[in-house]
């Protein structure tokens, strides 16, 4: 079983997840600080609050912490709009693949359809 294991978290395909997740966590943390550090104040200055995370309403007992909804929502459209410039990039650097065409029929092939064709016609 152990054997296994070893032989399962080896594979190409597991490090590569691997590799993913930890880039992610740290790309998070960067688009996160984006967001915090240099989004959120800037539409704080149009709006007039700085820290948008304290945005709230109360309504009864109930709070509604739009501001947090509002900074998971910008995180998001970065993230979002990171990820289609780097699919876009990926897409430009790898090489697309030629599309087979059929080759061109030979001699024997012509002949072939021509005396099936013949064959049909008179069989008619």
């Amino acid at each position: 079983m152990v054997k296994e294991f070893k032989e399962f978290i080896s594979r190409g395909n597991m490090m590569d997840l691997a590799v993913g997740v930890i880039i992610g966590a740290a790309f998070t943390a960067i688009v996160n600080s984006l967001v915090k550090d240099l989004i959120n104040p800037l539409i704080g200055l149009f709006i007039g609050k700085i820290d948008l995370s304290n945005l709230k309403f109360t309504i009864g007992e109930a709070t509604f912490k739009y501001g947090s909804f509002l900074n998971a929502v910008i995180n998001f459209l970065i993230i979002a709009l990171v990820v289609f410039f780097l699919i876009k990039l990926v897409n430009k650097i790898t090489p697309k693949k030629e599309v087979e065409e059929d080759p061109a029929p030979t001699n024997e092939e012509i002949y072939l359809r021509q005396i099936r064709d013949l064959l049909q016609e008179k069989n008619k």
